[in-house]
């Protein structure tokens, strides 16, 4: 095997749930092959340059091995090579996260009446 469609690695190395997930990933642009937009249909080479936009992160990944099967993620794991400044950069947007929830203000109790009548319009139930 010398290459695999976009979407079918993508679901096997576990960056997306479903090949559903992936292709539509693929769709809205959030998936460049060596530097260029690529579409669900696009062959996957070893070798390849993947930046993967996801839920979990931006990744920047070199293709190792290729694989049609989605298997435990420990062999998952084995199909790319994360990138050192990939890694360091979601670790940081992890800490900038982690740093806003210390100034995140919640409110002091439960809504009052008018407040919740407001909650209750806003969500378009009454």
């Amino acid at each position: 095997m010398t290459s695999v469609r976009m979407d079918k690695w993508l679901w096997a190395a576990r960056f997306f749930k479903t090949r559903t997930l992936a292709a539509r990933g693929c769709e809205l642009g959030r998936i460049q092959s060596n530097g260029q937009p690529a579409k669900a249909a696009r062959e996957v080479r070893i070798g390849d340059m993947l930046r993967v936009t996801n839920e979990g992160g931006d990744f920047q990944v070199e293709v190792l091995l290729l694989s049609e099967v989605r298997g435990p993620a420990a062999i998952a794991r084995t199909l790319y090579r994360e990138t050192d400044a990939s890694r360091e950069l979601r670790a940081e947007v992890a800490a900038e996260r982690r740093a806003m929830k210390q100034f995140e203000e919640l409110p002091a109790g439960r809504p009052a009446k008018r407040d919740r009548r407001k909650i209750i319009q806003f969500r378009g139930r009454g």
